[in-house]
């Protein structure tokens, strides 16, 4: 199975899970999944995330944890959407002056810069720019 896209469908796979309700989604692992995943779990989008090896395949499989808040009624995912901003096609670069607020700051922006993958906001404190990879929210 190959994908033209790997992050819009990362991104796509934790959406449905979302709205399908899941507790956990798992997907083809790489570093720049595991990066994001990192992220999403420093900044309280997911729980937690895991790397682990499949017997039959040589891939790696990315586990992630969703969040909710609430009880069982009125449970609600920490996750509201997610927007994939940079396409293969169309490369989406940032200066560090333009790096965009998410919902007035209550979202993220990742980025990936010459320092590596980060949110919007320590993109800006170290005065870099980069791809703008996703938006969550």
């Amino acid at each position: 199975m190959s994908f033209n896209d790997p992050i819009a469908d990362m991104l796509t796979r934790v959406r449905n899970a979302v709205r399908a309700e899941h507790s956990q989604v798992s997907m083809p692992s790489s570093k720049m999944k595991v990066s994001i995943a990192k992220i999403l779990t420093e900044e309280g989008f997911i729980g937690n995330y895991e790397v682990t090896e499949n017997k039959n395949s040589p891939h790696k499989t990315l586990t992630l944890d969703l969040k909710y808040v609430g009880k069982r009624r009125t449970k609600r995912s920490v996750i509201t959407n997610l927007e994939r901003v940079s396409l293969p096609g169309q490369r989406i670069y940032t200066g560090k002056g333009e790096i965009p607020f998410v919902l007035s700051g209550m979202g993220i922006s990742i980025l990936t810069t010459s320092k590596g993958v980060m949110t919007g906001r320590e993109a800006k404190k170290l005065g870099v720019g980069g791809e703008l990879v996703c938006k969550v929210w």
